[in-house]
């Protein structure tokens, strides 16, 4: 049984790593906001009938 409850603890210790880690960046990062245009051709919008 110890190495089980090293193995449960190994991965307790890990998922808190983890756990830490992404409350980090959602507390410390912020995203860059701002408008983005992204320009569409006209034949794209409206295709040429095939004939």
């Amino acid at each position: 049984m110890p190495t089980l409850f090293r193995f449960l603890v190994t991965l307790g210790i890990l998922a808190g790593l983890v756990y830490g880690a992404m409350f980090a960046l959602v507390m410390f990062v912020e995203p860059k906001k701002g408008e983005m245009t992204v320009r569409i051709p006209t034949e794209r919008l409206n295709p040429k009938p095939q004939q």
